[in-house]
C-alpha cells in the first residue's frame, strides 16, 4: 500500500467552505481511480513547532504504486490539484507531497 501524505499552506483569503469543496473534488477521485482507498483531511493539530506554515493536510491510501501512478495522471487529479494549488500561498510552494510504501520494512 502507498500512503500519499499532502500539506498544505492556504492563502489566508480561502474560506473553510473552499477548502471543503477542494477536499471533496479530491474525494470524488475514489470514484473515478481504481485502487485509492481512503482518504482523510484535516487541519494541523500537532503541539510541536515545525509544521513549518504548513496549516491542512490529507492523506490518500492507495493498493499499491500502480494505483498512485493513475492517480497522478488522471485528467481528473489534474483538475483537482490545479484547483487545490491556486488555493495554496505561492502555488506550488505552499505544498509538500510525500509519499510512504507501507508494503516495505
Amino acid at each position: 500500500m502507498i500512503r500519499h501524505c499532502v500539506f498544505a499552506r492556504f492563502r489566508s483569503d480561502v474560506s473553510p467552505a473552499d477548502r471543503t469543496a477542494i477536499h471533496a473534488d479530491l474525494e470524488a477521485l475514489r470514484q473515478a481511480i481504481e485502487g485509492m482507498e481512503t482518504v482523510h483531511f484535516g487541519a494541523n493539530v500537532s503541539p510541536e513547532p515545525f509544521a513549518r506554515g504548513f496549516s491542512h493536510g490529507f492523506t490518500i491510501d492507495f493498493r499499491d504504486a500502480a494505483a498512485r501512478d493513475a492517480y497522478l495522471v488522471h485528467e481528473a487529479h489534474q483538475r483537482a490539484g490545479a484547483r487545490l494549488v491556486a488555493a495554496l500561498e505561492g502555488g506550488t510552494d505552499g505544498l509538500m507531497v510525500f509519499d510512504l510504501d507501507l508494503t516495505k520494512k
